[in-house]
């Protein structure tokens, strides 16, 4: 391809409302375009990239067993109400009604697709005979994201591979469950990614078992609890820690308790100010509906209650903040005043609770707190639990070592769906005695624009974005420095030469001056440049220069195609070490 038949609107400056690196990048190196908040044109650049993820993501699933069809994007909402997802995603799921004919249906547009894939399978799959059956798909999604922002990373219309297999037994399910983890392992590392496999929690998917594939990066939106001692990893949502429960006992240097009037002071902050005091000698009552049950969890003042951890703990399925009446109900007090003392409902505590000596609580009773609480003699405990957010410093469940916090983007996700969605729509088969069973599901899916993303977000230098060569939309520049006869030739020969080759590379042939056409390349972060210049050309020399060097290095005019080939053949060969097996 020639520079100057194909669009590479490139920009010097760093568009304004562009806020991670990613986005600066994407945008002044010319590879998208945004149409509206949450959509984006992908110019040659950026879908050239794009299909070059798309294709290691197809070659891989398809090894690894999965056979592709293509599903609607336009659905019925029925299957939503079927499988309660159209409560769970909420206002994330675009749907409307629409006039057909005499009538009007109802329709949404696809976030995922187990609804569609289930229902196939309902209709087409009757016998074990049949299974099991592992199907993908590289699609178009859509969600209302209500904050778009980050560029690609966070947008409403996506590009996603999600895969769904199904199953007559767990052990079949575990099987492809751990190919689809290889599988992703050897995509996001062909693709030139670092990648950090994680545990996770299902989410609005459903399922009793997940692990996100994160990219590292500083700007990442998910938070990742890792330990580099035990290789413990998991997304802050589902993150155990080591802790374990403490002694629970009244410590002998407990005060009085004393009440103390705090009018108008209901948050954390506001008592801390008031009272002159840390957080973590707080002591936070959330009222929670579980099950449609009260129940008080207490958590230290300046941690986070995690809810599914808390869920978890007390075995339920539904856990939401109780509502001001219920708080009134069974504190006797407005939001913001709960604490353990006297209250009525079941009460369960995080480990660290018990070890706040002399705690300061709600009152159970408006513009009230008391101070000097302490477990044993004011509140009764049995045992604590894991209950919050890891922080940095706490002990890993898996042993020796400790827990840190980093930012990590989401490029991928595997879900053990169970039977959650074959139940709801009737996706069953029969086993070698004619019995019937519900289908069980697994549903593996990948951020193909995230790809992209993170690779920009993650690969770059103060000059512009660094392209691994398997996602580069051009593997190589060809620069010609003057518009000078000998030099057209020259570098029309070796672009025609390499094209020949089977090499992906783009001729500049720009009447721009070699600065501008240097940094360029830079920005658009062409892993290899090919330079040819009047003054080399007299002494029979061309430059090679691959993005991350420092310096350029000469070769013979006549040795390089051939150089570049070897060079090439070199990188890949590299690259495809860092491959799992």
């Amino acid at each position: 391809m020639r520079w100057s038949k194909t669009l590479i609107p490139t920009m010097k400056e760093i568009p304004a409302d562009a806020e991670v690196p990613s986005h600066q990048l994407m945008l002044r190196a010319g590879l998208i375009r945004q149409l509206m908040a949450g959509s984006y044109t992908y110019l040659p650049l950026g879908w050239k990239a794009l299909r070059k993820a798309e294709a290691i993501v197809r070659e891989e699933m398809e090894a690894a067993g999965a056979i592709e069809i293509h599903m609607p994007a336009l659905q019925p909402i029925d299957l939503f109400v079927r499988t309660g997802r159209r409560e769970a995603f909420g206002n994330v799921l675009f749907n409307w009604k629409q006039r057909r004919g005499n009538g009007e249906s109802h329709f949404a547009l696809g976030p995922t697709h187990e609804e569609v894939v289930t229902d196939l399978i309902a209709k087409h799959i009757s016998s074990y005979r049949q299974l099991p059956l592992n199907l993908f798909q590289i699609q178009t999604k859509f969600r209302n994201e209500e904050r778009p922002r980050f560029g690609i990373l966070r947008t409403s219309e996506f590009l996603m591979k999600d895969a769904y297999s199904f199953h007559t037994s767990l052990e079949s399910l575990n099987e492809t469950y751990q190919a689809m983890y290889r599988a992703y392992c050897r995509i996001f590392a062909r693709c030139g990614l670092e990648y950090l496999p994680v545990e996770a929690e299902s989410g609005p998917i459903g399922g009793d078992a997940s692990h996100e594939f994160m990219c590292p990066a500083n700007n990442g939106e998910d938070r990742i609890v890792h330990c580099r001692a035990t290789g413990y990893a998991a997304n802050l949502e589902r993150a155990d820690t080591g802790r374990t429960p403490p002694t629970i006992a009244t410590s002998a240097d407990a005060k009085p308790l004393t009440k103390l009037h705090t009018p108008n002071v209901g948050s954390i902050e506001a008592v801390c100010k008031f009272l002159k005091c840390k957080p973590e000698r707080m002591v936070k009552t959330l009222i929670y509906s579980a099950d449609d049950k009260p129940v008080a969890v207490l958590i230290r003042g300046d941690h986070e209650a995690n809810e599914g951890k808390i869920r978890r703990a007390l075995g339920v399925k539904k856990l939401e903040m109780a509502t001001p009446e219920v708080i009134l109900q069974v504190t006797g007090a407005p939001v913001g005043f709960a604490g353990p003392v006297g209250i009525k409902c079941e009460v369960i505590a995080d480990h660290d609770v018990p070890l706040i000596v002399n705690a300061i609580t709600g009152a159970n009773e408006g513009d009230h707190h008391i101070v000097n609480v302490n477990v044993g003699r004011d509140y009764s405990l049995t045992t604590t639990h894991d209950l919050r957010n890891a922080v940095a410093g706490d002990p890993s469940p898996h042993g020796e070592g400790t827990l840190e916090l980093v930012h990590g983007i989401e490029i991928g996700h595997v879900f053990k769906l169970g039977t959650k969605y074959a139940v709801s729509l009737e996706a069953s088969f029969s086993d070698e005695k004619e019995q019937r069973h519900p289908i069980i599901m697994g549903c593996y899916g990948i951020g193909v624009n995230r790809i992209i993303a993170a690779l920009a977000e993650t690969k770059n230098d103060e000059n512009g974005l660094i392209w691994p060569l398997a996602i580069a939309p051009y593997e190589v520049v060809v620069i010609p420095l003057q518009e000078e006869q000998p030099v057209l030739e020259a570098a029309e020969s070796i672009y025609s030469q390499l094209r020949q080759s089977g090499v992906d590379v783009l001729l500049d042939d720009r009447a721009q001056r070699a600065g501008v056409k240097f940094k360029d390349a830079d920005l658009v972060g062409f892993p290899l440049r090919v330079v040819v210049g009047g003054k080399g050309l007299q002494e029979g020399l061309i430059e090679l220069k691959w993005r991350t060097d420092a310096a350029p290095t000469k070769v013979a005019v006549a040795e390089a195609v051939s150089s570049v080939l070897k060079q090439l053949t070199e990188r890949r060969a590299r690259e495809s070490a860092k491959v799992p097996t």
